[in-house]
């Protein structure tokens, strides 16, 4: 079933900028790569790799005033006879900290999807940091449908970030997606245009790796998740398992 994965995209930039392993370029800029191995690549709840592994790279120029571009890539598989097998994300914003406990992250994201670029798709966003929690917003006006015209949807969470015994870190979120149309449609045939997702990711840095698993579910039924993403274990529980390095 050909369907519209306007849901892809990661949430990098959740993430500082403010990484010690960046590499120093001089005149106040340095370069990041960041590179992981996921067990399953979920984007707000919904696997964008039917289930199956992803090798996901990125590359960030940061400037020291805070402004920063960026790119970054994974393989998807959206099934359906859909001929894309690679996303491609280039954004950009500025990062705004305030002292060790506050920042502000600022900034505007495209997604592209080679062979099938009539699913790019692009979002503004801005996510405050705060003594160890997160509320960000991502807001697209350009997400296509079924009909090959653009809608608006608006994406929200709260999240908050705790330092474990053992220097482990504990990442909790949950995010609500408003598509601002019915779209999931249950067996019942009633629908609606939002749904929730929710997320518990426990990570511990080993080797110079940083290790991870991760609770991801939502309250998308398997009806809903079929009409909408073409499988209905696309939005169910699952577990997922990761490794990654930033240089």
């Amino acid at each position: 079933m050909n369907r519209p994965h306007w849901l892809a995209g990661a949430l990098l930039a959740c993430a500082p900028l403010t990484s010690a392993l960046a590499v120093d370029l001089g005149h106040d800029f340095n370069l990041q790569i960041d590179t992981a191995l996921v067990s399953d690549y979920r984007t707000r709840g919904i696997s964008q790799t039917q289930g199956d592994p992803a090798l996901q790279v990125g590359a960030t120029l940061q400037h020291a005033s805070g402004a920063y571009l960026g790119v970054w890539s994974s393989n998807v598989d959206f099934g359906g006879g859909l001929k894309t097998r690679q996303e491609i994300d280039y954004y950009g914003g500025w990062y705004w900290q305030a002292n060790e406990d506050i920042a502000l992250d600022l900034g505007y994201i495209k997604y592209t999807y080679p062979k099938e670029s009539q699913f790019n798709q692009s979002d503004t966003y801005a996510i405050l940091h705060a003594y160890g929690f997160e509320v960000g917003t991502y807001y697209g006006n350009d997400y296509p449908t079924y009909f090959g015209e653009d809608q608006a949807n608006l994406y929200t969470y709260l999240a908050y970030n705790a330092e474990l015994p053992a220097e482990f870190k504990l990442r909790v979120r949950y995010g609500r997606n408003d598509a601002k149309d019915p779209l999931y449609l249950s067996g019942d045939g009633s629908t609606r245009d939002t749904y929730h997702e929710w997320e518990a990711k426990l990570s511990h840095e080993w080797v110079g790796f940083d290790w991870a698993v991760s609770y991801i579910d939502t309250d998308l039924s398997q009806n809903e998740c079929r009409t909408q993403f073409g499988f209905g274990d696309a939005c169910t529980a699952t577990v997922v398992a990761s490794v990654s390095r930033s240089f």
